[in-house]
């Protein structure tokens, strides 16, 4: 029996609106059960079908402003209009019992993150054209043309970061880009550092 791992790994996904990264997560956590997946805190107003605690926590942006100032954030940024950011507390209590956490954050929080937490996992998910990450976003029939085109901008702008990543998936099919994820997952778990534990406990043996 695999003893459990010490420390959990922390995986962070990032992609352009409308790549389908919540369609992704979605699949994910339903084939780990391993898996955390940290809502973060935003100031944007919910979407038709987003419920508070699921999709995101919603807060007032002076809540959200309180919460910079006293250092509860691990990443935080402003995309949009709005502020988005990540609890420090609830990641460090799930990552020291051993549990992998995932985070959807767009690009400036993911700099954030490694420059805090350099052994995190950056994955970032891309569409397979321009052409269809714009179909895609007018698919959708939430937001106007101009911000669409805003959206379509800003999501070149990202792909620009692919750089500063460790993986990048193209979301062509829900199921191939799972699949590349968890290939990628099982590949971190490997790692002689994050088994370590187990080769001690065959030494003493």
């Amino acid at each position: 029996m695999t003893q459990k791992k010490q420390r959990g790994q922390l995986i962070v996904l990032s992609g352009p609106s409308g790549v389908g990264k919540s369609t992704v997560i979605a699949e994910l956590l339903g084939q780990r059960e391993d898996l955390y997946f940290s809502v973060s805190f935003t100031t944007r107003e919910p979407r038709t079908g987003e419920q508070d605690g699921v999709n995101y926590n919603f807060v007032g942006r002076a809540e959200f402003e309180r919460m910079i100032a006293a250092g509860e954030l691990l990443e935080y940024a402003q995309y949009v209009g709005n502020y988005y950011g990540t609890s420090l507390k609830v990641i460090q209590e799930k990552l020291d019992a051993g549990t992998d956490v995932l985070l959807d954050i767009e690009v400036q929080g993911a700099a954030k993150v490694r420059a805090r937490c350099p052994e995190a996992i950056l994955i970032f998910i891309a569409p397979p054209s321009f052409e269809e990450l714009s179909r895609r976003l007018h698919g959708r029939n939430t937001d106007g043309e101009e911000v669409i085109q805003g959206r379509l901008k800003k999501a070149r702008e990202e792909i620009g970061e692919v750089k500063n990543y460790d993986y990048l998936v193209i979301n062509d099919r829900v199921s191939g880009a799972v699949a590349e994820i968890e290939a990628i997952l099982t590949a971190a778990e490997c790692r002689v550092e994050n088994r370590d534990h187990i080769v001690k406990g065959v030494l003493s043996l």
